[in-house]
């Protein structure tokens, strides 16, 4: 079963806004996580500012809706547009799939993350479709440990 979810992404006041959504509309937030806590990579050195910011966020509003979010920074900060600071998240329920989906979606589009394995034991990619939405593709590899990509 293919989810889908509404990714929000801040300049700063990633968990400012959960909160306060929170404060209007009830429910949790399920998940919180900073850039600092990131497994250290050379390559992509996280800047002392930007530790502190939110990296993942997950908050259900009720059981059928989820909105996501995150804090932007580092390279990705010069690219953040506010009003167009969002993308669609879709889950998929393997790596086959989300490879079969990321492939259509990015036709005449533009890949800006390419489909590969993270740190946080997911599939993932992003890219920008030919109409210009944001897109956001997973699964998690959790029963799919043997994927090698």
């Amino acid at each position: 079963m293919k989810t889908i979810n509404l990714y929000l992404t801040f300049n700063g006041q990633c968990e400012e806004a959960f909160n306060f959504y929170r404060s209007v509309l009830g429910g949790e937030i399920d998940h919180l996580s900073r850039f600092g806590e990131m497994p250290e990579n050379p390559e992509f050195p996280i800047a002392e500012e930007n530790k502190n910011k939110v990296m993942h966020a997950s908050y259900r509003i009720n059981e059928q809706t989820t909105l996501l979010g995150s804090d932007t920074g580092g390279e990705w900060a010069n690219s953040f547009v506010l009003g167009n600071n969002f993308s669609i998240s879709l889950n998929a329920d393997n790596p086959e799939e989300a490879d079969k989906i990321f492939k259509a979606l990015s036709k005449n589009g533009k890949v800006t993350m390419p489909m590969n394995k993270t740190f946080w034991d997911s599939y993932f990619g992003m890219l920008n479709d030919q109409y210009g939405v944001q897109w956001m593709v997973s699964c998690a590899l959790e029963g799919h440990k043997n994927y090698e990509k």
